[in-house]
C-alpha cells in the first residue's frame, strides 16, 4: 500500500468510526481544516512538546510539502530534535519499561550520555554534540562577517550546505525540517534558549568563543518578523491556527493578532480564521494552555465566527491521524 492509499484508508476509517464525543471532534476539526485550505486559507502550525523525537515528521513533512502548512511556531527543542533524529536515528534507544525505572536506572542512562524523553533516549555524542560542533562554526563565522540569523535560518543553512548529509540515518522525506527548508517557510522560535543548542551558544559566549549573543536574533525580533508575515499573508488569505500542546509555541504566536490591532492600532485586522488545539491540559488553576477557545475571543485573537475545536487527547496519536485525513 502506498502513502496515498494509506491516507485514504485512514480517512475512510475515521469517517466511519469517529462519530461521537472526542472522536467526533477529531473528524470535525479535520474536515474544517480541509475546508479552510480548500477555500484558499493558509495554516499556521504551533507545535510544542517533544513531537520531533516522536517522529511527527512521518506525516508532518508531507503536510508541508503539499502546502497544508505555511508557517510554524515551535520550541527550540523541536527545531533541533528533528535534526538530531535525522543524523543519529540508529543510535537512539527505546526503553518501553521506563515507568518502572529506579533512580539508579536513570543514573545509568546519564552515565552513558543517553538523554531520556519518555520512552526514547537521545544519544548525546551522535546527536547533540555532532550538530553542536557544526553550528558553532556557523555562528562564529556569522559574528566575524557581521551577520545575524534567526535560529531556524542556521538549521536551514546546514541542510542547504549539505554538511550533515553524510550523517543522514533516516529517509530525508521523513524529516519535517528538510521539508520546511525545501519550501523555505518561516519557523518562529519564541525562546531558543530553552533548548540544547540554545544552551550551547550561551556557553560559547560565556567561554569567550563568541563575543556577542546578538548574532542570533531575539524573541522580540521574532515577534516583529511574525507581525510582518501575518500582515502580508492575511491580505489575501484567511490564516488558521493549528496548535499541538501548549506553552510558548502556541501562546507566543497567537498574540500577533491582538498586538496588531490593540497595540499597533491598525484597523481591519483579520482574526485567526480557524483554530484547533490538541491538548491534554485542563482549564483548572488558570491554565492558559488549557483555556477553551471562547476565552481567546475576549483577548481579540479569535472571533465568534472562527471554527474552533479542542481535542482532549494525546497529540502523538491524534496529529498523525488528522494529518493523514487531511492529506487524503
Amino acid at each position: 500500500m502506498n502513502s496515498k492509499e494509506q491516507f485514504k484508508a485512514i480517512k475512510s476509517f475515521v469517517d466511519h468510526n469517529y462519530r461521537h464525543f472526542n472522536a467526533a471532534v477529531v473528524k470535525d476539526a479535520a474536515q474544517a481544516y480541509v475546508k479552510h485550505i480548500n477555500s484558499g486559507g493558509k495554516m499556521f502550525l504551533a507545535m510544542a512538546g517533544a513531537m520531533s523525537t516522536g517522529e511527527i515528521g512521518l506525516t508532518l513533512a508531507e503536510m508541508i510539502r503539499q502546502d497544508k502548512i505555511s508557517a510554524i511556531s515551535t520550541t527550540g527543542a523541536n527545531l533541533e530534535e528533528d535534526i538530531f533524529n535525522l543524523v543519529a536515528h540508529n543510535f537512539y534507544e527505546r526503553v518501553p519499561g521506563y515507568r518502572y525505572f529506579t533512580k539508579d536506572d536513570e543514573e545509568a542512562l546519564l552515565n552513558r550520555h543517553m538523554n531520556r524523553v519518555t520512552d526514547t533516549c537521545i544519544p548525546e555524542e551522535e546527536a547533540m554534540r555532532r550538530i553542536e560542533r557544526i553550528l558553532q562554526k556557523y555562528w562564529r563565522k556569522a559574528e566575524k562577517e557581521g551577520k545575524r540569523y534567526f535560529p531556524y535560518e542556521l538549521m536551514y543553512a546546514i541542510i542547504r550546505d549539505g554538511v550533515i548529509k553524510e550523517h543522514y540515518q533516516i529517509d530525508p522525506k521523513d524529516s519535517w525540517m528538510i521539508a520546511a527548508c525545501e519550501k523555505n517557510i518561516p519557523i518562529f522560535v519564541g525562546g531558543w534558549e530553552d533548548s540544547t543548542i540554545g544552551n550551547v551558544i550561551v556557553a560559547d559566549h560565556k567561554r569567550g568563543d563568541l563575543k556577542n549573543l546578538s548574532v542570533i536574533k531575539s524573541g522580540l525580533e521574532t515577534m516583529s518578523y511574525l507581525i510582518d508575515w501575518y500582515k502580508e499573508t492575511s491580505k489575501k488569505h484567511s490564516v488558521g491556527f493549528f496548535q499541538i500542546g501548549g506553552g510558548i509555541a502556541g501562546d507566543f504566536p497567537i498574540c500577533v493578532v491582538p498586538l496588531i490591532e490593540q497595540d499597533l492600532f491598525e484597523e481591519g485586522v483579520r482574526k485567526w480564521g480557524y483554530f484547533c488545539q490538541i491538548s491534554d491540559s485542563t482549564t483548572s488553576y488558570g491554565s492558559y494552555s488549557g483555556a477553551v477557545p471562547n476565552e481567546k475571543i475576549t483577548w481579540g485573537k479569535l472571533s465568534k465566527e472562527t471554527p474552533s475545536f479542542i481535542i482532549e487527547s494525546d497529540a502523538t496519536i491524534v496529529a498523525p491521524l488528522m494529518f493523514s485525513y487531511i492529506l487524503a
